[in-house]
């Protein structure tokens, strides 16, 4: 088990998560470090915290192994004096989760592709020792002083734990089909996770809550075939994201390599994307002058889009690029803007 880091000092908070709060701490050899307490929660009972409390334990050791670039290093683990609390002290990356960056909108596609990469190359580490992350998403990609993506919090969930803490935790959306239907966690249920976690930078949190939730229809399986995409993301990417995200795990991306592999070929235009209830808006410089494309959405059954370009800096004159026939049903409104990000 990792050693007890002697002179911890733990300072402010910096936030809460299921599993218990996060501070800021400093010790004499790593410095700056981030401090996770986990506490008994009042509705446990005796035995399933002590279940709880042996399990992590039990893999304190993976933890103090897992030493990689692209996974958080965990220093040192301890249970505290007062029976109730589990300590760990773990790499500060200061530039925090991207919870925010997936709450703020859609990500561009050449940031998400640099993190899934740094993801999957981390993922491939534990993967290769034996270990398994069990909950990848958004709040556990940390970014570090150097704008490297690292993953975090992995271990904290077992297969005895994962239904249960995706119920509490909001990570249901996360769990791959085979566990809902009695199957236990894999590397191809991580890389599932991690499907799903793309699908979610790439659309951000308005047009993801605007869809079905997905914890109710993964179990039905299917899942993969009920996604909607915004028009820009391109048919290769949404080929890739599909296939982590197959029911059957033998059709999926096999292992961590094999998606780093498929996301090596992938397309990455420029397109800014912000996402309102009314209006879906993208914007992409070209030399000097912006192309905007604007998708109105009045109603569910009333759409329209307009896309131009104009000059940036300078004077000129705006041009066409297309538009619709006045107002359009959804479907033909998502057919034609596919058709146009196509081109």
């Amino acid at each position: 088990m990792a050693g007890v880091v002697p002179d911890l000092h733990v300072g402010r908070k910096l936030g809460n998560g299921h599993f218990g709060e996060v501070f800021l701490g400093e010790d004499g050899v790593h410095g700056e470090v981030a401090v996770k307490v986990l506490s008994r929660q009042p509705n446990y009972q005796d035995d399933e915290w002590l279940m709880y409390k042996a399990e992590f334990l039990g893999e304190a050791q993976n933890l103090s192994k897992a030493r990689h670039r692209n996974v958080v290093q965990v220093f040192s683990i301890e249970e505290l004096p007062d029976g109730i609390s589990i300590r760990f002290c773990m790499a500060l990356c200061s530039g925090g989760s991207l919870q925010g960056r997936f709450d703020a909108g859609p990500m561009p596609l050449i940031e998400v592709r640099k993190v899934a990469t740094e993801v999957a190359i981390g993922l491939d580490a534990l993967h290769v020792r034996g270990m398994l992350h069990r909950d990848i998403k958004p709040g556990n990609i940390l970014i570090d002083g150097a704008g490297v993506a690292l993953l975090g919090d992995f271990g904290l969930v077992t297969d005895k734990l994962i239904l249960g803490y995706g119920s509490q935790a909001g990570y249901s959306d996360h769990i791959a089909y085979e566990v809902w239907i009695g199957n236990g966690t894999s590397a191809k249920t991580d890389i599932w996770a991690l499907g799903m976690t793309l699908y979610r930078l790439l659309h951000g949190k308005s047009w993801y809550e605007e869809c079905p939730a997905p914890r109710a229809t993964i179990s039905n399986g299917g899942f993969a075939d009920t996604l909607r995409w915004l028009p820009h993301i391109p048919k290769a990417w949404r080929r890739v994201i599909r296939r982590m995200l197959n029911d059957d795990p033998g059709l999926r991306y096999q292992t961590a390599t094999q998606v780093l592999n498929a996301l090596s070929g992938l397309p990455t235009p420029s397109w800014s994307t912000s996402v309102t209830p009314g209006l879906v808006r993208w914007e992409q410089l070209t030399g000097d002058r912006m192309k905007v494309v604007e998708w109105t959405r009045h109603s569910p059954r009333k759409h329209e889009w307009k896309a131009w370009s104009e000059p940036v800096g300078k004077a000129g004159r705006c041009k066409t690029l297309g538009k619709s026939d006045g107002v359009i049903g959804q479907n033909q409104a998502l057919k034609e803007l596919d058709a146009f990000f196509c081109a």
